[in-house]
């Protein structure tokens, strides 16, 4: 654990360094996840999943509606899954640290903006298997995750963020073991409503 938020206090460092030269505020945000694993093999199924996200953020601007946010949130995603006719949910906890640019329109109230970047995942507790007497084969929530996030939203009189974005998972996030050999296999992907406040 102690890599993972060096790795997260890196980042939000990055962002931070040049404090001078833009306007920064910090904030907290949460909302609801609509997650589903989309699996490499057609031995699994997989329906949506309904979970949480919530922490603290950090926004800055540039000039011409130009900036960044940042965030260390603690994501709840996981599996509605079904195997041979067998169905299991499984819930996974993450600190996702999502880092995107964003482009806002000037309105005086009402400032619409859109906003897309990377994320980084990682597994803070989950890492359940599936019961050996449930299944022939199990799997596994692996420790680390990364993707893409594409969104849009306003910021409502300079303080309430209110948003959305799709989240495209880049890497296998579970392992299943068959015939003794672990192979990697599902990918998540998922709808994200969110609301903020900028302090």
């Amino acid at each position: 654990m102690k890599k993972y938020f060096a790795i997260i206090t890196l980042l939000l460092g990055v962002l931070a360094a040049p404090a001078h030269a833009q306007m920064i505020r910090f904030g907290v945000q949460g909302g609801l996840n609509v997650s589903q694993v989309h699996f490499n093999t057609d031995l699994w199924g997989s329906d949506n999943v309904t979970g949480f996200h919530f922490g603290p953020m950090l926004d800055f601007r540039l000039p011409l509606g130009i900036g960044a946010d940042a965030a260390v949130l603690y994501t709840r995603r996981g599996i509605n899954g079904s195997h041979d006719g067998a169905f299991r949910e499984i819930h996974t906890d993450y600190l996702d640290v999502p880092v995107n640019l964003k482009w806002r329109i000037g309105l005086p109230i009402v400032k619409p903006y859109l906003a897309a970047g990377p994320y980084l995942s990682f597994r803070v507790a989950g890492d359940k298997w599936w019961d050996a007497g449930f299944i022939p084969d199990q799997l596994k929530a692996k420790s680390f995750g990364a993707g893409l996030n594409f969104g849009a939203g306003a910021e409502v009189f300079n303080h309430l963020l209110v948003g959305f974005r799709y989240s495209l998972g880049l890497t296998s996030n579970y392992s299943e073991l068959k015939d003794g050999k672990m192979s990697d296999i599902g990918k998540d992907r998922g709808w994200v409503v969110t609301a903020g406040w900028l302090f």
